[in-house]
C-alpha cells in the first residue's frame, strides 16, 4: 500500500501541480490524504480548491485546516498578550493577516466556502500489515496546536493519548518532520504552498507500506516561485509582501 500525504497548499497552485505531477512521476498512491489549510494566503484559492476536488474521490481524503475555518465562518486565530513595545507592529500585522483572509473569501463562490466549512478533521486508515494509520490538521482535536520537530516528545504523546494506532500524520507548522517516540511514529509532510524550513520547494510525504514496514519518502519539489510572486501582484493581493518574502525565505518570519 502506499499513501500520499500533503498538507498547506494555502491557494499555491503552481505548486500544487507540481507536487501532482511529482507523484504521478513516482508511481503514484493507492489513497492520498490532504490535510487542510487549501485555500488561505496564496494566489489561486478557488482553483486549488477545485484541482483537489477534481481528484478521484474514491482514494482522496480531504479535511479541513484552522485556516479553511477562519476564512469560511470569520473566526481568526488565538490572541495572544499585547505588549506595549510591539503594538503597533501587531495591529499593523493583525490588518494584514485579516485583510488577506478576506481577500481568500471574497475569491470563493458560496458553494466552495460551504464545501470546506463541512470538511471533516480526523482521518484514519488500516495499513494492511502494519496496523492504524490517522491523520488530522495539527493536532487530534485541535486545529492550532503546534507541534515541531524540537517539541518535547511527552507534548506530542500528550496530543495523541484519545487516539490509537502507530503512525500519525499532522501539518499546519509548515515544517517536515519524521519522529519515532515508542509508541507512535509523528510525520509531518511540511507544506506544499508556502514552507518554513528554509527550503522553498514545495513538500510532501509518500509512504510505501509492505511486509509490516513503513518507508516514508520525504519528497521536495521545485516549482516557479517568482510566477506565483507574480500572479500574486497582479492580483492585488493585500498581502503580496508578507507571502512574497516568506515564498523567497522558506521561514515563517
Amino acid at each position: 500500500m502506499r499513501l500520499a500525504v500533503l498538507s498547506d497548499i494555502h491557494g499555491n497552485l503552481l505548486a500544487l501541480q507540481a507536487v501532482l505531477a511529482d507523484l504521478e512521476a513516482a508511481g503514484g498512491a493507492d489513497l492520498t490524504w490532504i490535510l487542510g489549510d487549501l485555500v488561505a494566503f496564496g494566489p489561486e484559492p478557488a482553483a486549488c480548491l477545485e484541482t483537489l476536488r477534481a481528484l478521484p474521490e474514491e482514494t482522496t481524503k480531504i479535511i479541513q485546516g484552522n485556516t479553511d475555518r477562519y476564512v469560511t465562518t470569520g473566526a481568526r486565530p488565538a490572541g495572544q498578550e499585547p505588549r506595549a513595545e510591539t503594538w503597533p507592529q501587531f495591529v499593523a500585522q493583525m490588518q494584514e493577516r485579516d485583510r488577506s483572509f478576506e481577500w481568500t473569501s471574497a475569491q470563493l463562490s458560496g458553494e466552495q466556502a460551504e464545501y470546506l466549512y463541512k470538511l471533516g478533521t480526523d482521518l484514519k486508515v488500516e495499513a494492511p500489515g502494519y496496523g492504524w494509520v490517522i491523520g488530522f490538521h495539527a493536532a487530534p482535536g485541535d486545529d492550532e496546536m503546534v507541534l515541531l520537530p524540537y517539541t518535547p516528545e511527552e507534548i506530542i504523546l500528550d496530543a495523541l493519548l484519545d487516539r490509537q494506532g502507530r503512525m500519525a500524520f499532522g501539518g499546519h507548522t509548515h515544517r517536515p518532520m519524521d519522529r519515532d517516540l515508542g509508541t507512535w511514529r509523528m510525520i509531518n509532510p511540511g507544506s506544499v504552498g508556502l514552507p518554513f524550513d528554509g527550503d522553498q520547494r514545495a513538500s510532501y510525504a509518500l509512504v510505501t507500506f509492505d511486509d509490516g514496514l513503513a518507508r516514508v519518502d520525504n519528497r521536495r519539489v521545485a516549482y516557479d516561485v517568482d510566477a506565483v510572486i507574480a500572479a500574486l501582484k497582479a492580483k492585488d493581493h493585500p498581502a503580496t509582501g508578507w507571502i512574497s518574502e516568506r515564498l523567497r525565505t522558506a521561514e515563517p518570519g
